[in-house]
């Protein structure tokens, strides 16, 4: 009993003592869970820092990456473009030098190499890219490089590619030219380095230049250039190997990077595109598109989105005011000259072609689009071309942003259909030639390709306010070419007057009178009676006629009944439903990718407007281009789709016609063919053809914007 006394006595002075110094207990607890935070927290920030790709690899323009520990530089390849020779020797020189550092090195001649695929895979490498390209006759590439420099350029200036496409790919450029030709020095080599940082690849060095002229080069002969260049190079070479993360302006000695201010503000101008190289190239352009003669000074010109549209367009007003002539035709040139930097082959004062990214597609036996799975179209022998760059609509979907022209009637200086057909026919022959020899391109499309089969009447504005349509399209059906024309539902007039055509589309963007006010933003203030007589118009055709519906997710995916109710009024033979395409930012529309439908959804609605439609039935799927097809009941015989079109017949129906003197009329059914079973909804190949092959692009998390 005294040993639990003297126990429990023992414990209680302990009980007692904890609770009188419960102060400083508490304190040293605190002390030691704060010190515990602290470490933790120190530790796991340089374990970020190490292992984190978000920071060591994070990118900027003009600067080599900063990379993780490890390895910094796992090889360099070196891409030539070479006409007499110079740059492959180059080429071969640099590969010698740079195997003697223990490096993998590739020669790449640019002929063999397909940029499409090859260049986003280098983003990701962390290989050094060098390229070494001349300057030939007139500016141009030489031959070999001609398309690896068409492709830069196109994917540079499309607003559908993002603009980190290339984010990850560092790269040095040394260009080969001849400074006795002054207008062309080396243009080749400054627009690839201004193209690939437009792409947000990154320099690792200061472009270079050769200069054949040995009186004005800089070490005495092109050879001299670049031996010094190449000693640079290997210098920035071996400082990237060790992990440098400083940014180097193209004066690397022993390893460290030292720049004048004169060599930074050169740097910087070329990063911003401000170089007199550019402004030189603008104002020429400008030059070129302003001989044409003053419009009437009634035109009507939206000038809302001047300020926003183009650095090239603002490049060009500038000019403009500066010579007094920024009258309404100059405000047209202008629109025009952006169109020309997006690529836009423009013919005359009004019209305009371009080569589809189907086409070049279905060149290189990746699949067609979606006319050739519904109608039969050969999509590599296709033209899209239009007679008119003006629209008197302003769509938030407008994949052009607005940089076309609009008005509500013809008031420019016209040309005439002769003049636009041959000149699309050359310009569309001469974007075809450029495939020879690209890797990929089948040889027989290609020649196929230069015999244009079909013409997509579509490819912005407004086609039908061309005065002269009906002329321009008996001419296109002259030389066996098909005609699609698409229409905004904006003229019901012309749409009557039209003769003719292969098949006929009218854009049935919404069905309310708010909803396409919304979304369509038309010009004329009767725009909804005009859309309605339109509809009605076409009701009277007699040949193949299209509704183009474009659903946009919280725009217009919710009206079905009142969609069918327009289609009752129209009656169109055929109903083709599509996502809408996100072509990247604008400050024409606020669309995001939140209003591109899935597939699935698209479907959805297509299955549910279906069920309104009796005489109507899901005919065909392109799944590729989140479309699918109603068509009526009467293009189904004896249980077979018959969507597809008989392109020889029609030329046949066409010219009976004329014979006649318009009194012999044809109908849509006297010249359909069967549609295929892999072209047919349901089909295991969702529209897709099985002749080609279906093209994957890898790294498809990168930032496309909807290319």
């Amino acid at each position: 009993l005294e040993v639990s006394m003297d126990m429990w006595s023992y414990f209680h002075t302990c009980l007692v003592s904890i609770w009188l110094h419960r102060f400083y207990i508490y304190s040293a607890v605190a002390f030691g869970i704060s010190l515990w935070i602290v470490i933790q927290f120190t530790t796991t920030r340089d374990k970020r820092k190490v292992t984190e790709p978000g920071t060591s690899d994070k990118l900027g323009n003009g600067c080599a990456p900063r990379q993780a520990q490890g390895i910094h530089v796992a090889g360099v390849k070196i891409f030539y473009g070479s006409q007499t020779g110079t740059a492959k020797r180059f080429a071969k020189a640099l590969a010698e030098a740079v195997t003697s550092l223990n490096l993998p090195v590739d020669v790449i001649n640019m002929e063999d190499y397909d940029p499409e695929d090859g260049l986003v895979e280098e983003t990701s490498s962390r290989n050094i890219c060098v390229f070494l390209v001349a300057t030939y006759t007139e500016g141009q590439p030489p031959e070999s490089a001609v398309w690896f420099c068409r492709w830069l350029e196109e994917a540079a200036n499309d607003f559908r590619v993002g603009k980190n496409f290339l984010q990850g790919l560092r790269y040095a450029v040394f260009g080969l030219g001849n400074s006795a030709y002054v207008d062309h020095y080396n243009t080749v080599g400054r627009r690839m380095d201004r193209w690939l940082w437009m792409l947000s690849a990154s320099r690792i060095m200061a472009r270079a230049e050769g200069d054949c002229n040995v009186a004005q080069s800089k070490h005495g002969s092109i050879e001299a250039d670049f031996e010094a260049w190449k000693d640079k190079f290997l210098t920035r070479l071996q400082a990237l190997r060790r992990g440098e993360k400083k940014p180097c302006r193209g004066k690397c000695k022993k390893g460290k990077c030292k720049s004048s201010g004169k060599q930074s503000k050169e740097s910087s101008d070329r990063e911003h595109g401000t170089s007199e190289q550019d402004n030189t190239e603008a104002e020429e352009l400008f030059e070129t598109s302003s001989e044409e003669e003053a419009g009437s000074p009634d035109s009507v010109i939206d000038v809302e989105d001047l300020g926003n549209i183009m650095g090239h367009m603002k490049k060009a007003k500038v000019l403009l005011l500066l010579e007094g002539v920024w009258n309404d035709q100059a405000k047209l040139n202008c629109l025009m000259i952006c169109a020309l930097f997006s690529g836009y082959k423009l013919i005359g004062s009004h019209s305009g072609v371009k080569l589809c990214r189907w086409t070049k597609s279905m060149l290189r036996g990746r699949g067609g689009c979606y006319k050739h799975t519904f109608y039969g179209i050969e999509s590599h022998r296709c033209m899209e071309a239009t007679p008119s760059l003006a629209c008197a609509n302003k769509c938030v979907f407008c994949w052009r942003h607005h940089t076309n022209p609009v008005g509500t009637k013809w008031l420019w200086r016209m040309d005439q259909p002769e003049e636009i057909l041959q000149e699309a026919l050359e310009k569309h022959q001469n974007m075809i030639r450029q495939f020879k020899g690209v890797s990929g391109v089948k040889a027989a499309r290609l020649e196929e390709a230069l015999a244009v089969k079909h013409c997509a009447l579509s490819l912005v504005g407004e086609p039908i306010m061309y005065p002269h349509i009906n002329h321009l399209v008996r001419l296109l059906h002259q030389q066996g070419i098909s005609t699609f024309l698409v229409t905004n539902a904006q003229f019901p007039e012309e749409i009557r007057r039209l003769e003719p055509v292969t098949q006929l589309y009218v854009s049935v963007d919404a069905s309310t009178k708010e909803s396409l006010r919304r979304i369509d933003r038309p010009l004329f203030k009767d725009f909804w009676q005009r859309f309605l007589d339109s509809l009605k118009a076409l009701a009277e055709k007699q040949q193949r006629t299209v509704y183009r519906l474009t659903l946009v997710k919280a725009w217009n995916v919710d009206e079905l009944k009142a969609y069918a109710d327009l289609i009752s009024l129209g009656k169109p033979d055929f109903i083709e439903v599509k996502g809408v395409t996100y072509c990247g930012e604008s400050s024409a529309s606020n669309l995001t990718m939140a209003n591109v439908p899935w597939h699935g959804e698209v479907l959805s609605f297509v299955q549910e407007l279906a069920r309104l439609l009796p005489d109507y039935g899901i005919a065909c799927e392109h799944e590729h281009s989140n479309c699918l097809l109603l068509a009526h009941s009467k293009f189904q015989v004896d249980g077979e789709w018959r969507t597809w079109i008989d392109y020889s017949r029609f030329q046949e129906l066409v010219r009976e016609r004329e014979r006649s003197g318009g009194s012999r009329t044809f109908t849509a059914a006297e010249y359909t063919a069967r549609t295929p079973p892999w072209a047919l909804f349901g089909a295991k190949e969702r529209g897709f053809d099985p002749l080609d092959v279906r093209f994957q692009r890898k790294n498809k998390a990168r930032d496309t914007s909807g290319s």
